[in-house]
């Protein structure tokens, strides 16, 4: 990223910020990383991303769509190239009906918008981990899952 002069910004429901915390571990990630947004409850989806409230409504919190749009609030909001969204249950219990290990990952860049969909199996702690994975493989392929 750094030798195209692009930039990455994250917006994290599940993960609370722990795609910002893996990415800003490699040296000089300053140059890249613009920052993030925290938006574990669903007020600040759309206060602080700007999920459509209406989206919310209807859909709940963890959808793909959300996701997507998470990815290009964090884009617009921290004026990067490249946003990444984050929304899934982490567990261990559903959520709307929604089952733990459900994760959908948004990514909005120059290319457009892209959004993977993988159900982990595991306690909190492993889907959080293969969430994050999963956002930095898809942020390495600019968009298309590896």
């Amino acid at each position: 990223m750094r030798a195209n002069d692009e930039t990455v910004a994250t917006a994290e429901s599940l993960t609370a910020g722990l795609v910002a915390a893996v990415l800003t571990t490699v040296p000089g990630a300053s140059a890249v990383v613009r920052g993030g947004l925290v938006v574990y409850a669903t007020d600040l989806k759309w206060g602080l991303a700007g999920v459509d409230p209406g989206l919310l409504a209807a859909r709940g919190a963890v959808d793909p769509d959300v996701a997507v749009q998470l990815a290009t609030g964090a884009r617009d909001r921290c004026a990067a190239t490249w946003g990444i969204g984050l929304t899934g249950v982490a567990g261990p219990d559903p959520q709307d009906g929604v089952a733990p290990g459900t994760v959908h990952v948004g990514i909005a860049g120059p290319t457009g918008v892209n959004v993977s969909t993988i159900t982990v199996g595991g306690d909190r702690h492993e889907v959080r981990a293969a969430s994050v994975r999963a956002a930095v493989d898809l942020l390495a392929g600019r968009g298309t899952a590896p």
